[in-house]
């Protein structure tokens, strides 16, 4: 059972839906969170920002939200900054580290200022993607390589590009994908082996690593149907790893968290390169799924945490960024 007495929490707004790529999953997000938090007694209510104005939120009388928006316009730091200005408070990262964990071109350039791994990429901005530019990318990173939006989630306009025949048409038309859901393209660095996941709860020194999951998606393709509408998708939680693999990857995603300035809760996505066992980091999550084939529940469980409880858990640390944790 939770710690925190439901009373102190107040009216509860939980924001699902919204207008992204991401809105299908976010309602699967919301609806989990929104009825865990009423089996725990909160006075938690759904909220669409996609159907109602944000301004309602502060009329209606409710004192915190817990954001359950994924995609632009709900993780990317514009409703964090929203709720800034209305004065409520909200989960998760505030608006600068919510901003840059959604571009993972800067979130790489972060992680890779301060030493952390992630695979090598390319970035083809707007103005950048020229046939010829787009042929030269295999010369760089290799193949096979993978091509996505980098304001995206959910695997959403992501290719694999594998070659070795018609290499220029497969960059080209993955490419054209993602360009359909973000003006620039990144391209990166493909790492064979394993992929993992790592949440972390809290924040600054308070901040630790939950037990990371492995995942064994059919042939490799970890993609938006298997995610989330398949029950192809294997997760190992406890991983299976050997344990020194295993703490390195929460040493590693902890570090990628706090150097972003994350707070709250994330997960981090990780690579581990099947010929040496390094761990890549891929991106962090700032405002993770809460679906049932999501992955923090899935750790949070492994960490002796019940999926009612770990949403009071980061509802309670909902907090604004002027004011600090409440």
């Amino acid at each position: 059972m939770s710690l925190v007495d439901p009373r102190t929490l107040g009216k509860v707004a939980v924001l699902f839906g919204g207008s992204s790529a991401e809105r299908e999953v976010s309602i699967m997000s919301g609806n989990g969170v929104l009825a865990a938090l009423r089996a725990r007694g909160v006075d938690a209510h759904a909220f669409d920002p996609a159907a109602r104005d944000l301004v309602e939120l502060r009329n209606d009388g409710f004192a915190r939200c817990f954001v359950a928006l994924h995609g632009r316009h709900g993780e990317d730091g514009t409703v964090q900054g929203a709720l800034e200005l209305l004065g409520i408070p909200y989960t998760g990262s505030g608006v600068m580290a919510s901003s840059v964990a959604m571009d993972k071109v800067m979130t790489k350039r972060i992680w890779q200022a301060d030493g952390l791994p992630t695979p090598k990429y390319v970035r083809l901005a707007f103005d950048q993607q020229s046939r010829e530019q787009i042929r030269a990318v295999p010369d760089v990173l290799g193949l096979p390589l993978i091509v996505k939006p980098p304001r995206e989630g959910s695997s959403i306009g992501v290719t694999k590009v594998e070659g070795p025949n018609d290499v220029d048409r497969q960059m080209q038309d993955a490419v054209t994908l993602s360009a359909k859901y973000d003006a620039d393209v990144l391209c990166e660095e493909f790492i064979e082996g394993e992929e993992v996941t790592c949440a972390v709860l809290g924040s600054g020194l308070d901040a630790r690593a939950l037990p990371v999951v492995r995942i064994a998606a059919p042939a490799g393709a970890y993609d938006y149907q298997n995610k989330y509408f398949t029950d192809d998708v294997k997760y190992h939680c406890p991983s299976g790893l050997p344990e020194a693999e295993e703490r390195e990857i929460q040493h590693i995603s902890l570090a990628a968290y706090r150097t972003l300035g994350c707070r709250g809760w994330g997960r981090a996505d990780v690579m581990i390169r099947a010929s040496d066992r390094k761990p890549f980091l891929l991106e962090m999550n700032t405002s993770p799924g809460m679906t049932s084939h999501s992955l923090v529940p899935m750790s949070a469980r492994a960490a002796g945490i019940a999926y009612e409880d770990l949403c009071v858990q980061v509802l309670a640390a909902a907090t604004l960024d002027a004011k600090g944790t409440l």
